[in-house]
């Protein structure tokens, strides 16, 4: 059996809503990330919100400390959204 593809999350939203409230551009956001040590693009970081290109942790991270919030909130916010917050339940 062919391994399945993973999915990608939802967590690009959440960013891009915090970067909006927040007031930073894209290209402020990916600036701030690199000047943490995580070289990024505003190409990857706008492919990342719109659900393109998968978000691993390292970026997660580095994403959350560049708006300056844990990066578990990136997390509870995405599952918030995307209706997910009732998983595990039977």
């Amino acid at each position: 059996m062919p391994p399945r593809p993973l999915a990608i999350g939802p967590a690009g939203h959440a960013i891009e809503r915090t970067r909006t409230t927040r007031g930073y551009s894209q290209r402020q956001l990916a600036a701030r990330v690199t000047a943490l040590g995580r070289p990024m693009t505003f190409t990857a970081l706008s492919r990342i919100e719109r659900t393109v290109r998968r978000c691993d942790i390292d970026d997660l991270v580095a994403i959350a400390t560049a708006l300056g919030i844990a990066p578990q909130m990136l997390l509870v916010d995405a599952l918030a959204c995307s209706g997910a917050a009732g998983l595990g339940e039977t």
